[in-house]
């Protein structure tokens, strides 16, 4: 990899969309950090892709939390010697029904799926302007905030 590789972060990148993103990317030439809550699953994501001779690092990350995701994108831009995007896929979509739902169920879920979204697009916008060049922030989003799915109320909300 040339050192004018784009370097990417994927919050969420352990399972689903997200890991498949991660995949993408490497295949399309960038190096990836592959951010999780579960350092252990991206850890293993990150070695199933080749590891850090292939361009793809784990990054702890916690979406609800904004030190963590500033964190990892310090970390992403240090260790892979860049940074131009962000991809905020991280989401929990806990089945309740709605007359069940809790405060607590509620704050969990805006935590991660609504502040994860936020804090991605602050640090990677403060990153990329430290840069001096611009960059992509990618807010993954679902279809269930369009049409709403049984079950899951409180995910079609975020």
């Amino acid at each position: 990899m040339s050192e004018n590789t784009k370097v990417a972060l994927m919050v969420g990148g352990g399972q689903g969309i997200g890991r498949a993103g991660g995949e993408r990317l490497l295949r399309d030439g960038l190096k990836v950090a592959i951010g999780d809550w579960n350092f252990e699953l991206a850890q293993t994501v990150a070695e199933e892709l080749g590891g850090k001779e292939a361009g793809v690092i784990p990054v702890a990350v916690n979406a609800a939390d904004r030190d963590s995701v500033y964190a990892a994108v310090e970390t992403t831009a240090k260790e892979l010697g860049g940074f131009d995007v962000i991809i905020n896929n991280a989401g929990i979509a806990p089945q309740v029904a709605l007359e069940q739902v809790t405060e607590e169920d509620v704050d969990k879920i805006f935590d991660v799926n609504f502040k994860g979204v936020l804090w991605g697009t602050q640090a990677a916008a403060a990153k990329l302007k430290e840069l001096g060049h611009g960059g992509k922030i990618i807010n993954a989003a679902s279809q269930a905030g369009v049409k709403g799915n049984k079950g899951i109320p409180l995910y079609s909300a975020t």
